[in-house]
């Protein structure tokens, strides 16, 4: 094994490990860790600039299919599943995950780094000002614009690799619904946009040049396995912390932090 497929391995499994505890400790998709951390371990072997963020958000949604299976189903156990929106809004976010595959696939390596870091930055503002009483509507929307909604949630989390959590959460906890059913419904939303999406990464990126040893298309196979089983793991162990340590000072740490990388990969992007 040379040191290259080494360095890549140790990445891949701090990358799981912080991304499992993230997940449980937020209630935010281990996406905005995994990205960020694949596409630094390429960036530290050498990999063009043009393949490593297709291959960083590919990875990270093969990921979530793992992890949000095994979520929605212990939130399912405490009743925080809410079937009926996962049943109206699955098909408009497999819609727009199909979609952002594609779109991602046919967007330059620089600006889906710059749309990353410009989403992340945006995510991070709001889990550091946001506040859990904020209210937009009492009920989710339907018609047009649920399915606008929806298929725009997917398309913006496929070209970015995160899950249901980052923007379900958020919409959810708008529209009047509890933290709890939106962490647990929004966990559902991560398999509709991470399959999908998935699958088409591994069809738009099959015989694509300059990706790392062993990966399907622009998916790491690699990759999702040492992630995936990692982020399962470690997810319970966050969400015990979640539950002893000031949630608030955390939820703004780590929003900082986020901030930083954002930062790093806009600068990059924009640096070209």
């Amino acid at each position: 094994m040379t040191p290259d497929i080494i360095f890549l391995i140790a990445a891949l499994i701090g990358a799981g490990l912080f991304a499992g505890l993230v997940a449980g400790l937020f209630g935010v998709g281990g996406g905005v860790v995994i990205v960020p951390a694949v596409y630094y371990a390429q960036a530290a072997l050498g990999y063009p600039e043009e393949t490593r963020m297709h291959v960083a958000v590919a990875t990270s949604l093969a990921t979530i299919i793992a992890t949000s299976i095994r979520s929605v189903m212990a939130h399912n156990k405490k009743g925080a599943v809410d079937w009926n929106v996962l049943r109206a809004w699955s098909p408009w976010i497999v819609l727009g995950a199909l979609a952002g595959a594609f779109v991602a696939d046919m967007t330059p390596g620089l600006a889906l780094t710059a749309f990353f870091g410009a989403v992340a930055m945006l995510i991070a503002a709001q889990m550091f000002f946001g506040r859990p009483g904020w209210r937009l509507a009492d009920e989710l929307p339907g018609g047009l614009p649920r399915a606008g909604m929806g298929a725009g949630m997917g398309l913006a989390s496929a070209m970015m690799g995160i899950g249901g959590g980052t923007f379900g959460v958020l919409l959810m906890t708008l529209c009047g619904r509890s933290i709890h059913k939106a962490v647990g419904t929004a966990a559902g939303f991560g398999v509709a946009i991470g399959a999908p999406a998935a699958l088409g990464f591994v069809i738009a990126g099959w015989g694509v040049a300059n990706v790392p040893p062993g990966s399907l298309g622009y998916v790491s196979a690699p990759g999702f396995f040492f992630i995936a089983t990692l982020t399962v793991l470690m997810a319970p162990v966050g969400a015990a912390l979640a539950h002893r340590l000031d949630g608030n000072l955390l939820r703004r740490l780590f929003a900082i932090g986020l901030t930083v990388t954002a930062c790093s990969l806009l600068y990059e992007a924009l640096a070209g």
